[in-house]
């Protein structure tokens, strides 16, 4: 990526939506733009989880203000991201439909882990070098990230329900800043991060940080009273939290350093952030200016094969942890790119978009079998459920889905993926999948000689296996399977024939 060049990331947080634009200068990005605006989706959600009216609006009408500045931008050079509210919400594709026309590029809604990667690249980015370990907190709207990283490696991530948002709606409702409404609070929130007192223990890190909202928001107060800058102590939190309760309401809450837009917010940041103090024995919190967004930046710049590899990475860790068949899986992965890139006439799609999906074909393949440590007849059920909900680094929650999709649709009837079969690509993908499976069910090397897959020019919707003369006595078994997936087909809308090529 050549210097000089205008990157932009949009972070949709549950109490903010943010605009970062920055400019290349030889590996940094220096800021040229910033725009927040405090659209508190968190408190948007309703009883059902659904996103209120209201909510919705209010994330479109800031979208729709960010895409006109970005009006103009190339899409390799911006990135949006959802976070837990949008997560959680039942109605996000409503949302996520009309949100991504306004703002004029794809949004990405992450998973919790994600987050806090890309949290933990932000931050470590716009540190400076050093061999300490690093703990990095970010305590959002609605969730809380805790991050064990050395360098520029998040090594131990987490994300837990629990946030400033969420918190103040619940323990401070009505806007009261009581002592037993803080100690409530800190001990709802202890009891979620419970966990943290082992996997963020005092010996696995020698600097805590933390990153975003709640930090800055309490770092910034402490600074402006007199405490040491861009830090929060024990006794800071302690001065904090006897103000809020002298002040007795948030609307009474006048504190130099405080923003407008965080008063109705502080007390649930400033109780789970003593929560936090407590249970990792925290004694000084260095504020850290790199966020959420800062880490979408860095990965803007970052290779096609460097962002690769964070996810082929992440695959192979979840393939190992489930002991696939490696050789098998390798097997179904080379015959489903063979098939795959016989159709590349027919793919509308340029060389990047191309690698792209025959990367998460591959990667398909190398999970289709994930699910047999849990049951041998329907692992592909299982599969398709374990990739659904798992924290895999790298990916966005609905490049998963499609790949739970491809894993869940590669044998059996193709009813259970019908919405997906309206797009061309995936029906390309998963055809060549289940023909690799097809073809490499005896768990020895695949002959795919003289095999050739054709798509229609005439009917795109009819696919065309084209095999040897003597193929099907040779191969009686893979014969019958294909006659069963040529039927399989038929009660699609899209057609597989099976014939003699004349050789």
């Amino acid at each position: 990526m050549k210097n000089g060049t205008r990157l932009a990331a949009v972070d949709l947080g549950s109490n903010s939506f943010r605009l970062e634009i920055g400019q290349l200068d030889h590996g940094q990005i220096h800021r040229t733009e910033y725009l927040k605006e405090t659209v508190r989706q968190g408190n948007g959600l309703d009883a059902d989880r659904n996103l209120t009216p209201d909510a919705l609006q209010r994330g479109w009408d800031c979208l729709a203000r960010f895409g006109e500045r970005l009006a103009g931008f190339k899409p390799a050079n911006v990135r949006a991201v959802a976070t837990q509210t949008i997560r959680e919400a039942r109605n996000r594709d409503v949302f996520i439909t009309r949100a991504q026309e306004l703002l004029g590029f794809p949004i990405d809604v992450i998973s919790g882990t994600e987050e806090a990667r890309l949290i933990y690249q932000g931050v470590a980015h716009l540190l400076p070098q050093s061999d300490e370990r690093r703990l990095v907190v970010d305590i959002g709207g609605r969730s809380t990230e805790l991050i064990l990283g050395h360098h520029l490696n998040a090594q131990t991530m987490a994300s837990y329900r629990v946030g400033s948002v969420a918190w103040s709606m619940r323990y401070f409702a009505n806007g009261d800043l009581s002592t037993s409404a803080f100690k409530a609070a800190e001990v709802a929130a202890k009891a979620i991060l419970d966990e943290t007192c082992t996997l963020y223990s005092r010996k696995q890190w020698d600097v805590a940080y933390g990153s975003s909202g709640t930090m800055g928001a309490v770092a910034e107060i402490l600074s402006a009273s007199g405490w040491p800058a861009e830090t929060v102590t024990r006794d800071g939190l302690e001065w904090l939290l006897e103000k809020l309760i002298k002040a007795k309401h948030a609307d009474n809450v006048y504190l130099l350093g405080l923003k407008e837009d965080r008063r109705a917010v502080i007390g649930g940041g400033v109780s789970i952030l003593r929560a936090v103090f407590d249970l990792l024995k925290i004694d000084h919190l260095y504020h850290a200016q790199g966020a959420l967004r800062h880490g979408v930046l860095y990965e803007l710049i970052e290779s096609d094969e460097d962002k690769g590899d964070i996810r082929s990475n992440s695959i192979n860790r979840l393939a190992r942890n489930f002991e696939v068949d490696t050789k098998q899986a390798a097997c179904v992965a080379d015959t489903s790119a063979f098939f795959f890139t016989q159709l590349r006439s027919k793919q509308d799609l340029n060389d990047i978009e191309f690698n792209l999906s025959m990367r998460k074909l591959r990667w398909a393949a190398q999970l289709h079998e994930i699910g047999t440590r849990i049951s041998h007849s329907e692992y592909h059920k299982h599969g398709a459920y374990i990739v659904d909900n798992a924290d895999v680094s790298g990916f966005d929650l609905s490049e998963l889905h499609r790949l739970s999709q491809l894993i869940l649709g590669h044998r059996g009837k193709l009813k259970k993926v019908d919405a997906a079969l309206s797009q061309s690509t995936f029906v390309q993908q998963l055809l060549c999948l289940r023909l690799a499976v097809i073809l490499c069910h005896a768990r020895t090397d695949c002959d795919t000689t003289d095999l050739r897959l054709e798509q229609s020019k005439n009917k795109p919707q009819r696919f065309k296996l084209l095999i040897p003369l003597k193929w099907e006595q040779q191969y009686p078994q893979s014969a019958h399977l294909l006659r069963e997936e040529v039927i399989a087909w038929s009660k699609t809308e899209w057609e597989l024939v099976v014939q003699n090529n004349g050789t």
